[in-house]
C-alpha cells in the first residue's frame, strides 16, 4: 500500500483530480476545515494549509 500523499496549499479551496491520467478521478473541489486540512474522498490525498498562508477569510 502506498503512503498517503500530503500536499501543502496556499488557498482554502483546492481542486483534486487524483493526479489525472488513467489513475485519476473526477475533479472535485474541497474546502479546508478550520484545522487547515482536508482529505480527498476519492484518493485520500491530504491537503494542508502552508504555514503562514492567508486563507482569505475576513475577521469581521
Amino acid at each position: 500500500m502506498q503512503p498517503i500523499e500530503t500536499i501543502q496549499v496556499e488557498t482554502p479551496t483546492v481542486g483534486c483530480d487524483g493526479g489525472g491520467g488513467a489513475l485519476g478521478h473526477p475533479l472535485v473541489y474541497l474546502t479546508l476545515g478550520k484545522d487547515g486540512r482536508v482529505e480527498c474522498p476519492y484518493c485520500s490525498r491530504q491537503y494542508v494549509l502552508k504555514e503562514g498562508a492567508k486563507t482569505g477569510t475576513h475577521g469581521h
